[in-house]
Formats: C-alpha cells, sequence, structure tokens
C-alpha cells in the first residue's frame, strides 16, 4: 500500500494533501486496516501525456522489440505515462500486458501518398485506396488513424498537399463512422483548410498556420500538437536540401522562423494546444519535459502548457487523471511545477499502475 502526502494536483483549481494507491488505485480515502504502507511526499501530477510520439519506430523504420521496450522505458522514467503512437508500423501490442510499461493509444501506420514520405514508415498508396486504408488503420488502432497531409513534391521542389479534398472528406467519414478520430501530419500551409473543412480532429505539427486558417481551427476546434523540439530541427533539414530543393529548404526555414508565433496565435485565439515530442523518428525518447518548455517559450501561460500534458491532454484523449478509482498512474516531483515547468525534467518518483518505478 502507498501514501502520498504533500500536495497532489487533480486539477488546475484542484489541490488535496494526500492521496492513498491500494491495489493499483486511487483512492482519496485511508483504507479501513491500513499496513505496510510505502510513505512518499512532494508534488504529485498525473502522468504526463506525449500525444505524439512513435514507440516502435527510428529513422529507418520499423525496429525489434528490445529497442521498442528501450524506447517506452525511457518515455517512463521520464514521467510519461501514456502514450498516443502518431503512427508505427511496428506491433507493440505486447507492451500492453507489461505492467511496467507506460499506456499507449495507438493511430496504426501512417498513410501517405506513395513516395510522399519517409521510406518504411508508411502505406504508401494513391486517393482511390484512402478510404479503405483509413477503415483498416481505424480498426487498427486505438481510436485515432494519421494521414501524412503533406511532404516534398519532387516535380514541384516544395512541400505540397498529399490528398484530393473529395478523397479526405470520404476517408474521415468512413473513421468516424468506425469510432476513431483522424489527425494528419502537416508543416506547410495549402492542406489545412481542406482538411480542417473535411473534418479532421487534430492537425501534427501545424507550422503552416496563417491569419486565414487560425479562426477556421478555432472555430471548428481542431487541435494542434506542435512538437515544437521537432520543429528545431528544420535548420539543418533546410541545409541538407538546399543544393536539390532550394525552394523547400526557403520555405522550412520560414515555417522554423515563426514558429513560436504560430503556436501563440493559435493558442490565444483558443485552439487546443497539446504536448507532442515526435519521439521515435530522427529524435529520442523521453522529450516530454523539454516540450513543455518550448510551449512556455512560445508564450502559453505555464499552467496552460502543463495542463497540455496532463489534465487537459488526458481529458482530450478520453483516459482518467487523479481521479477516486483510478489507476494509480502519477509523477511526484520535488517542488511545484507550476511555479516552474522545468520541474518536470526531474522527477523524484514515477507511479504506474500502483507500481513505484526504480
Amino acid at each position: 500500500m502507498l501514501h502520498i502526502k504533500g500536495r497532489v494536483l487533480v486539477g488546475p483549481d484542484e489541490i488535496r494533501d494526500e492521496l492513498w494507491v491500494r491495489d493499483g488505485r486511487i483512492s482519496y480515502e485511508r483504507p479501513a486496516g491500513a499496513r505496510d504502507v510505502r510513505e512518499l511526499t512532494g508534488w504529485v501530477l498525473p502522468g504526463l501525456v506525449d500525444a505524439h510520439c512513435h514507440v516502435g519506430l527510428d529513422t529507418h523504420g520499423p525496429v525489434d522489440d528490445s529497442t521498442s521496450e528501450k524506447q517506452a522505458v525511457t518515455d517512463r522514467d521520464a514521467g510519461a505515462l501514456l502514450l498516443r503512437d502518431a503512427g508505427s508500423p511496428s506491433d507493440t501490442r505486447w507492451i500492453d500486458d507489461r505492467e511496467d510499461l507506460p499506456r499507449i493509444i495507438r493511430a496504426g501506420r501512417h498513410i501517405a501518398r506513395t513516395r510522399r514520405y519517409i521510406r518504411n514508415f508508411a502505406h504508401e498508396i494513391e486517393p482511390d485506396d484512402l478510404v479503405a486504408y483509413v477503415a483498416r488503420e481505424a480498426r487498427n488502432g486505438d481510436g485515432w488513424v494519421k494521414l501524412v497531409g503533406d511532404w516534398i513534391d519532387r516535380d514541384a521542389g516544395d512541400l505540397t498537399a498529399c490528398w484530393p479534398r473529395g478523397a479526405v472528406e470520404a476517408a474521415i467519414a468512413e473513421a468516424h463512422r468506425l469510432g476513431a478520430r483522424v489527425t494528419a501530419h502537416c508543416f506547410a500551409e495549402d492542406s489545412l483548410a481542406d482538411l480542417v473543412e473535411a473534418g479532421i480532429d487534430c492537425v501534427e505539427h501545424a507550422t503552416g498556420l496563417t491569419e486565414d486558417t487560425i479562426p477556421l481551427f478555432a472555430e471548428r476546434g481542431v487541435a494542434i500538437v506542435p512538437t515544437l523540439v521537432n520543429i528545431a530541427t528544420f535548420p539543418q533539414l533546410a541545409d541538407g536540401g538546399q543544393d536539390k530543393f532550394p525552394r523547400w529548404s526557403d520555405h522550412m526555414r520560414r515555417l522554423h522562423e515563426r514558429r513560436y508565433d504560430t503556436v501563440r496565435a493559435a493558442h490565444d485565439a483558443g485552439i487546443p494546444v497539446f504536448v507532442g515530442t515526435d519521439a521515435g523518428g530522427s529524435l529520442a525518447h523521453g522529450l516530454v519535459a523539454a516540450e513543455v518548455a518550448e510551449l512556455v517559450k512560445a508564450g502559453i501561460p505555464p499552467l496552460e502548457a502543463l495542463s497540455a500534458t496532463t489534465w487537459g491532454a488526458r481529458e482530450w484523449l478520453r483516459r482518467p487523471g487523479l481521479s477516486e478509482g483510478a489507476s494509480a498512474d502519477l509523477v511526484v516531483y520535488e517542488s511545484d511545477p507550476r511555479e516552474d515547468v522545468r520541474v518536470l525534467a526531474a522527477p523524484r518518483r514515477v507511479v504506474l499502475r500502483g507500481r513505484v518505478i526504480g
């Protein structure tokens, strides 16, 4: 049995002095006959959420189970206990049977246009097959499907939209019919309006948001996951493509230069913003605290940036936080993370399914 004392941040406006963990579940009442109690103290948050990562994937494509395990452990030890896997070619269902690994909400495998994404990552198809593949991944995933909304077009030498409007509308409608939400990778400007008007639920990265599309996102309630720790790599990518694709390189630099202004404008307009790192492709896992700090740097108030990886993120993903009877998935910190989000980088203790890790 576990007894945690200090300040339990149940929600942005709700604080309790203690909680109990019995049989892996949270209780705010002392269990009768409590014995063999382990005590912890500190500031308590729900397990952090990384709403865009890739367990089972690296720069070359699918990885073996041992590598997937290391990725999941790295996220867990950083306090990220709920992961939305935004596309992976690996079967990681075995992780669900491991009591010591984070919970994963899968979006199946990426769905991309032929030769318009990173090799070995995605199903690469043409628009006529989009509905069928979305239906397939809606059944394979955990309530999400991931499209590649734009990518470099080698003929154009720049980012362009991947899908005709009609194909996207039909595919999103089919996903919704099957009970799944749809998100899309989008760096550029051109694909955003069509995707939102077609009914998409979320956009990843969203660096191409402008004063024309921000109001549309806000009106429709379409969330974004900016992955700013990944957008930081744009200058390096641009340098690598300068000789072959100069238009694309210049475009990527412009998107990078205005990244903080874009995220701040989206937040100020009322667009839901959530924390995601894009770990697992070219980035290491365990970066959730760094992404929260990036949102604050962009101008999002610290408490709202904190909610974007805790209370708000869990509500958006339809998973419980520190509620009575919920699984005890929580992180304990030395000091108040509301005062300084950098505290998130140094968990004192991680508790997963009621077990103290480490």
